[in-house]
């Protein structure tokens, strides 16, 4: 069995079984067995199931926010405002997406183009966001046609239990979601190189990220992957400074810190850059470390002891660089549970440590930049390319600036989420694309039948 631990607590809450190679051979042989059912039920009941995905999820929206809050330590408004609806929402953007004449044949001259399930799906998920990984992946699948064998992340698989009750209580049929708890090394990798999977969609670190694609390559399996990211909040110099480093701030400690996309790196002009920190200290500090479970907890603690550590050890290495620690630092807030304290660099240089490498905690780096090609320059400077955020008084000139950056997202002026938009990567942050339209044509093919 693998034992759950409260991030907050430090206290065991639940257990799952682990899986084992044999379990998964046994699950992905049970999901091929229903694919060709599966694929040829009528598009209309299968969107009809996700609409009641949709439904019950949000019947049960207090039971997720509550189990993901004690199981890696987002704090209980986050979970309710953001980590249970945007699920929702993702859910019923790919039924609207799949609705629209999706699976309708294409004249090519004298081809009939039709769109077809990839298969048998291997879906790796993580622990950060972990109900709105697993439905971005599932939703999409099960539209598409396609069947889905599930790994949750080891650390934050009780929300994965109950979406296993929402998805047998909507009717999706015996066999076309398998579910199974363990390790990466054990569980993911079997998955990644089982020859009856089509299709791994992975969510996770970078390095996890390039296993998954060795292994999927022996069999030749389609592979998308949402990795890391260090994404850039480029504050042009007519921007309002104190809303974009207060949206900056939010956006690095945005879930603990602990999000793919979130604004690590704080690009301002030389000349407001001491003026810049003093507004990211002040905007940080409300970010106390605290129970998870009270409504006024803007920060939690990390996902484990073990990410607690690596992020401490991010904060002496950018003091040992040679950062200016202007808030925070490496000792713990509290007595108990895998906190870190709200950390603000200054004077962050480009070929420093935490202004390469993702930290994946409540660390933000300010960076002077001299004008705005080296602003553009020192955010496309990284190996990552997965979000970013430009802020200017000339929105026009924003989007000028953001098409310059080598990144699949980036925020204007502090734009809203978007969950029917395409999201992903460039380079290490990875390839393919979900969410919406663009995330239900990763899980088909195309076939060409000429007449």
């Amino acid at each position: 069995m693998i034992e759950v631990v409260n991030p907050a607590t430090e206290e065991v809450i639940g257990t799952v079984p682990a899986g084992t190679p044999g379990l998964v051979d046994a699950a992905v042989t049970r999901a091929a067995t229903a694919f060709p059912t599966w694929s040829t039920t009528p598009v209309e009941e299968r969107l009809a199931v996700l609409g009641r995905v949709a439904d019950l999820i949000t019947g049960r929206a207090d039971a997720f926010a509550t189990t993901m809050t004690a199981e890696m330590g987002t704090p209980a408004t986050f979970a309710a405002k953001v980590q249970v609806p945007n699920p929702v929402a993702i859910v019923r953007d790919v039924v609207a997406a799949a609705s629209a004449d999706f699976f309708a044949a294409e004249k090519v001259r004298n081809s009939l183009v039709l769109r077809e399930p990839v298969g048998v799906v291997a879906a790796i998920t993580p622990w950060n966001f972990p109900l709105q990984q697993m439905v971005a992946k599932i939703a999409p699948a099960l539209a598409a046609g396609a069947v889905v064998v599930l790994k949750p992340s080891e650390l934050a698989p009780l929300t994965a239990v109950l979406l296993g009750e929402v998805l047998s209580a909507a009717g999706v049929p015996s066999g076309v979601v398998e579910i199974i708890h363990g390790t990466g090394p054990v569980v993911g990798e079997a998955l990644a190189s089982h020859p009856l999977v089509d299709m791994v969609s992975f969510t996770g670190s970078t390095r996890a990220g390039r296993r998954v694609s060795a292994l999927a390559a022996e069999t030749v399996k389609r592979v998308t992957l949402e990795l890391g990211g260090k994404s850039a909040n480029i504050v042009l110099a007519d921007a309002d400074l104190t809303r974009a480093v207060k949206f900056g701030v939010a956006g690095a400690f945005l879930n603990n810190g602990q999000a793919c996309s979130a604004l690590t790196r704080l690009l301002v002009p030389a000349s407001k850059h001491d003026e810049a920190v003093g507004i990211a200290v002040a905007a940080a500090a409300r970010h106390r470390p605290d129970d998870p479970t009270l409504p006024t907890t803007r920060l939690g603690p990390l996902v484990s002891a073990a990410q607690r550590d690596r992020v401490t050890s991010y904060i002496r290495k950018g003091v040992a660089e040679g950062a200016r620690l202007a808030l925070g630092g490496p000792e713990a807030p509290r007595e108990r549970g895998h906190y870190v304290t709200p950390t603000v660099f200054a004077d962050v240089r480009a070929d420093m440590t935490i202004a390469q490498e993702e930290i994946f905690g409540p660390v933000l780096s300010v960076m002077p930049y001299t004008d705005e090609d080296d602003a553009v320059r020192i955010a496309n400077s990284t190996v990552y390319g997965l979000a970013g955020a430009v802020f200017s008084a000339d929105v026009d000139h924003a989007v000028t600036v953001a098409k310059r950056l080598r990144t699949g997202q980036v925020d204007i002026n502090g734009a809203a989420f978007n969950t029917a938009a395409p999201f992903g990567g460039y380079r290490q942050s990875g390839n393919g694309r979900e969410f919406g339209h663009h995330g239900l044509t990763e899980f088909t093919e195309l076939k060409s039948i000429q007449l």
